[in-house]
């Protein structure tokens, strides 16, 4: 029979600790130390603060949890010497009947492992579902966790162990994200819908308007249907727009959502995450047959990545006016322009203007949003608070020196244009470094017909710089503007440079991060506050209503944009009772 946190609560120090016996592999002192924080209000305060414990421990501690797990599919398992729970483990992931050259792998990669790292590799095996994950993503991800630096890969095998300490607890106390698994699974499925050229290589891919792109529309559309929306629709750019009406037919709505098209060979969750976590908060509420004083507009958004046309936003832009006729002769990689492909997906220009929302009937936009970054993850956090979308710009530059013999010119005399843009980058490190929560990159280098034994002559670069605030960032854009101006002079070399794009700082509504906050506090979960550095749809709704986001942590270092873009069922389950606790705070504060 499975446990209760008040039962936990009540419980006698020896009778709480064999409670929480096993969690973490022959290591009862990491459990015994949390459970002086008693009582916990939740399975997820109990998590972190059994998390804190071992990131307080010393080294020795650390390294000496890590060496208590067995080697996947090692000599413990054919000995059967396994403890219950890491044989229940590996059985879910098959890896009690690997084929012989699967288990020469594993065996080859654990000796491999051992010797550069000194410590057995560690994997959560049941994966981000519970379910266990695929043999081959099991030894797809042995090997690529081979190369990593040892100081991080310590780091990483301690969050494989509290991923697998939390899918035990939930074992112990009968606790299934059974919301969580809703919204991954959604995600899961919708990704089998991929453009051209990638489906066949298992890669993710959906560009705006493509093939794939009005499927998924569809398939989120009839989701929305079966979740109890009361109206549904694919507007004039694609957007799909879900309706929960409030209690009378004058309540204002809360808008929310993000986007579901994708980067190339990307991952699964950046954008679709925030649709689906509201989508599950309105699915209760229909269950439940409730009604809330003021609707709510789901909006998945069609286009924000930029990937086939120029124009970026096209979703949320949309929906502030903010959709440049001069947009629909831009032309694809194929020479399709904008305005064919959607006239083949069959929406109506003309009525693109009427997308415009009114600000006055909406409470304000709230967004949902994969962290796309490392930092929760490395805090060992499931949820952020965004106090800011950064403001950015972009530049493409040309530099231009003297292409010269590389074996003759004495380096006195050289005119170099690529190591003026390469002093030019270390500085945009340094000068960004000064600020808290400032970046700066030089994300394209490249110097035209370069050959080994020429000194370059010309070098083409972009610059991104980015910050909370529009007055940190035009600070920092200032001083590596006269930067380069300076390192050109002294290098006697030209430069030419042309503003690509500038985007506002969105800080969030005092208001609504506090409630955010509120949400998150009342889980349990301790509160980091952080600025975003990516763009969302949230930058285009800040332009006429209030607005806030939240983070949820990703794995794998937290990386994004990528097909290794991941993040847990127990994470998205936290989401949506956070979103439903917002929902609850607005309904009592909402006339």
């Amino acid at each position: 029979m499975a446990y209760t946190l008040a039962q936990l609560n009540a419980a006698s120090p020896a009778e709480a600790l064999a409670m929480l016996d096993g969690l973490y592999e022959h290591s009862p002192w990491i459990a015994e130390q949390a459970l002086q924080q008693r009582p916990f209000r939740s399975l997820a305060q109990l998590q972190h603060a059994m998390v804190q414990v071992l990131a307080n421990a010393s080294l020795d501690r650390q390294l000496d949890l890590i060496r208590a797990h067995p080697e996947l599919a090692g000599k413990a398992m054919e000995t059967n010497t396994l403890t219950a729970e890491s044989t229940n483990e590996q059985n879910k992931a098959g890896l009690t009947n690997c084929t012989p050259d699967e288990l020469a792998r594993i065996r080859h990669m654990n000796a491999a492992y051992g010797e550069r790292f000194g410590f057995p590799f560690v994997l959560a095996v049941r994966g981000p579902r519970g379910l266990g994950l695929p043999k081959q993503e099991i030894i797809d991800t042995f090997a690529r966790r081979l190369s990593n630096h040892p100081d991080f890969e310590r780091a990483e095998a301690l969050r494989n162990i509290h991923r697998i300490a939390e899918i035990r607890l939930g074992d112990k106390f009968g606790y299934e994200p059974t919301l969580g698994n809703d919204v991954w699974d959604w995600q899961e499925k919708l990704s089998a819908h991929t453009d051209p050229g990638y489906a066949e290589r298992g890669q993710l891919t959906v560009t705006y308007l493509t093939d794939a792109h009005r499927a998924c529309a569809q398939r989120i559309s009839h989701w929305m249907r079966d979740c109890g929306f009361d109206e549904v629709e694919i507007d004039a750019v694609g957007n799909v727009v879900g309706r929960y009406h409030g209690t009378t037919p004058d309540a204002k709505y809360l808008l929310t959502g993000s986007h579901y098209d994708t980067v190339r060979n990307g991952g699964k969750y950046d954008g679709r995450l925030g649709i689906f976590v509201p989508m599950a908060c309105v699915r209760e509420l229909h269950r439940a047959g409730k009604r809330l004083p003021f609707g709510i507009e789901v909006v998945g958004f069609s286009e924000e990545e930029g990937q086939r046309y120029k124009a970026t936003f096209l979703g949320s832009g949309a929906l502030i006016g903010d959709f440049k006729p001069e947009w629909l002769d831009q032309q694809d990689a194929d020479g399709i322009t904008l305005r064919s492909a959607m006239q083949h997906a069959g929406l109506c220009i003309d009525d693109i203007p009427k997308l415009r929302r009114d600000p006055a009937r909406y409470l304000g936009f709230v967004e949902v949003h994969i962290e796309q970054g490392p930092v929760l993850n490395e805090l060992d956090i499931p949820l952020g608070i965004v106090t800011s979308i950064n403001g950015s710009v972009r530049y493409m530059g040309e530099m231009t020196g003297t292409a010269s013999h590389a074996g003759t010119t004495p380096m006195d005399r050289r005119r170099d244009a690529a190591l003026g843009v390469a002093e030019l980058a270390l500085y945009m490190e340094q000068r960004a470094r000064q600020d808290e929560g400032s970046v700066a990159t030089i994300g394209m280098l490249q110097v035209p017909s370069g050959s080994v034994n020429v000194v370059p002559g010309k070098c083409l670069f972009s610059m991104d710089l980015r910050a909370p605030t529009d007055p940190q960032r035009d600070a920092m854009v200032a001083d590596v503007l006269a930067k380069l101006d300076e390192i050109a002079r002294r290098r006697g070399l030209q430069y030419t440079t042309e503003l690509a794009m500038k985007a506002a700082a969105a800080p969030s509504a005092p208001a609504w991060q506090k409630r955010w906050e509120a949400a998150v506090a009342a889980l349990g979960v301790p509160l980091h506050r952080m600025p975003s550095g990516a763009g969302h749809d949230a930058m285009k709704l800040h332009e006429v209503m209030p607005q806030a986001m939240l983070f949820v942590r990703g794995q794998n270092g937290g990386i994004s944009h990528n097909p290794l873009e991941s993040s847990t069922a127990h994470d998205m389950q936290l989401a949506v009772d956070a979103f439903t606790h917002l929902l609850q705070q607005l309904a009592t504060e909402t006339p």
